[in-house]
């Protein structure tokens, strides 16, 4: 279990998370879902260590990661994954390059068969000398998906991750990612505004609003929930 406690958060005066307590459980793909400003991003970055909360505790399977503003696990060694946003592939690197770069950072043996069985898994060995301004959006997700897989993490945070991807290609990204769970034994936790986006991939809902939790439940419970805000939300 991935345990949010009481946690707040501000940057400079700006209140973004209030006393959010949240249970994320192991194994599952929970969506976190809400507009820009809900705190959804923010949620994932202080999961991975990325933020420092200045109130309230995070652990997984008990074991506290940070505590009232203290960082006790650092974010190397969560055996977490983070898919940005921008997905940050490095320009100057080849795809086998950029999926390799976690595994020589760590000294690992087997490098190359490493890669190329995950290269294989998303059917991209064809691509491993090109650069990332010679492939499509959908390659690049898949890139930067693999770079993180290949490490083995036991968590995979992806932070709207398919924002420029047209509907024919969100649909099959969003496909592989709701697999990786079986596949690779994850708990994936993804952000997105898109709540067609959640209802086609995720085990559990968690709509937020302003910092706060609206409604948290599976796709049939979120579609039957009485609350104002979750129904206005997801008219649009």
């Amino acid at each position: 279990m991935i345990n949010l406690k009481n946690i707040s958060h501000s940057y400079d005066d700006k209140q973004v998370l209030d006393n959010l307590s949240l249970e994320i459980e192991l194994n599952k793909l929970t969506c976190l879902l809400g507009g820009s400003g809900s705190g959804k991003t923010t949620i994932l970055r202080i999961i991975a260590g990325l933020e420092n909360p200045q109130l309230g505790e995070v652990s997984i399977n008990s074991k506290v990661l940070t505590s009232n503003n203290n960082i006790i696990i650092p974010p190397n060694e969560r055996k977490l994954g983070f898919i940005f946003q921008d997905l940050a592939l490095w320009p100057h690197l080849s795809v086998f390059d950029n999926i390799a770069f976690g595994l020589i950072e760590r000294k690992e043996n087997n490098i190359k068969e490493k890669v190329y069985e995950i290269l294989d898994y998303f059917n991209l060995k064809e691509l491993s000398v090109k650069f990332p301004n010679q492939l499509s959006g959908g390659q690049k997700q898949l890139v930067a998906i693999s770079r993180s897989l290949v490490l083995k993490p036991d968590v995979l945070l992806m932070d709207e991750p398919l924002n420029n991807l047209d509907v024919k290609l969100k649909r099959r990204i969003l496909d592989y990612i709701k697999n990786l769970k079986h596949e690779f034994n994850l708990t994936i936790v993804y952000v997105t505004h898109d709540h067609k986006e959640a209802f086609a991939i995720s085990d559990k809902i968690v709509i937020l609003d302003k910092g706060k939790i609206e409604e948290i439940g599976t796709i049939e419970q979120i579609k039957q929930s009485s609350n104002e805000f979750v129904n206005y939300f997801l008219e649009y």
